[in-house]
């Protein structure tokens, strides 16, 4: 018997789905994209219904990884491992992934350059601490060393301690030092480089309090 779409049906729950029947049977649904070429009395083959299938799949996938993408940047590895994680074909993946990738809404170069900027505005880290969690994300050791190059540890210790330094409320000295060295290896942060950081800004805390206005 020949495969005859007798009806098209848009879903109630998902009307971006379209249910397709198939000699008066319910046969399976396809996103609406890839049936907008369909229409009642149409004949499908064997290979054509396996082809929509395939279609749809991909589809769907490429709206999960979509979906994923508009929350934040995502690196290649995490789309990837979100799309294994819902068992979408690894076939399937790699052609979604490439598809993003040369619309420019994957770019493992970008990503890099996004998190390590966003770090530095909202939580500077040491180099070593930037690294780990780039490489964590799957990110390319070549991409990871570029992006990296011009960063500075004692400037992302100094932006990340005069951040702490203002909440650190305390006049004594070695309390002081204690705290914000302590932040900063949290961050990542070597004694070596800390040291000096801190230093400095126990100076910066100093001379701001003596310059500080008092009414007589």
């Amino acid at each position: 018997m020949a495969n005859v779409i007798t009806a098209l049906q848009v879903q109630k729950k998902n009307p971006q789905r379209v249910n397709i029947f198939i000699n008066d049977e319910f046969a399976f649904g396809l996103a609406r994209i890839v049936a907008a070429w369909l229409k009642v009395g149409q004949e499908l083959s064997d290979a054509k219904i396996a082809e929509l299938k395939n279609q749809d799949q991909k589809e769907q996938a490429l709206q999960r990884a979509l979906n994923l993408l508009s929350y934040r940047p995502r690196s290649e590895t995490e789309v990837r491992n979100n799309l294994k994680k819902h068992e979408i074909p690894e076939e399937t993946t790699t052609a979604v992934i490439t598809r993003l990738r040369e619309t420019g809404l994957l770019n493992d170069e970008r990503f890099a350059e996004a998190w390590v900027e966003n770090r530095a505005t909202f939580r500077p880290r040491s180099k070593l601490a930037l690294r780990i969690e780039l490489a964590q994300k799957g990110i390319d050791k070549t991409i990871i060393d570029d992006t990296l190059e011009n960063v500075s540890d004692e400037e992302q210790a100094y932006e990340a301690g005069q951040k702490k330094a203002r909440q650190i409320r305390t006049t004594d000295e070695k309390t002081f030092k204690h705290k914000l060295l302590g932040f900063l290896a949290r961050r990542g942060f070597s004694y070596e480089v800390a040291s000096p950081v801190v230093k400095k800004l126990w100076e910066e805390k100093n001379n701001e309090e003596d310059t500080t206005w008092k009414p007589s």
